[in-house]
């Protein structure tokens, strides 16, 4: 049974819609559908670069962690941003 893909850039609450099922729940709010646009590997770390409908977002995570989750170019992901801090800026 293949789920239907939502396009990418859109939130998610639950990721089993978009073929994503991790067999459990995330307390992180923050999960954005995206597209890998590319992979910089380096010697522990891969900076992935993504599509979220149009937003370009970079990822640095191991360069294992790529190899295990099967990351290529054009790959559909989810993004799951958890912070403790935003921090906000004005000109002067």
């Amino acid at each position: 049974m293949t789920a239907a893909r939502q396009p990418a850039g859109k939130r998610n609450q639950d990721n089993s819609e978009r073929g994503f099922n991790t067999g459990m729940r995330l307390s992180a709010r923050n999960q954005i559908s995206a597209r890998v646009t590319g992979i910089t590997h380096g010697e522990a770390t891969a900076n992935v670069e993504l599509d979220a409908g149009g937003v370009r977002l970079v990822a640095s995570i191991t360069v294992e962690a790529a190899r295990e989750l099967g990351l290529a170019e054009g790959r559909d992901v989810v993004a799951v941003v958890k912070a403790s801090d935003v921090i906000l800026a004005v000109a002067d």
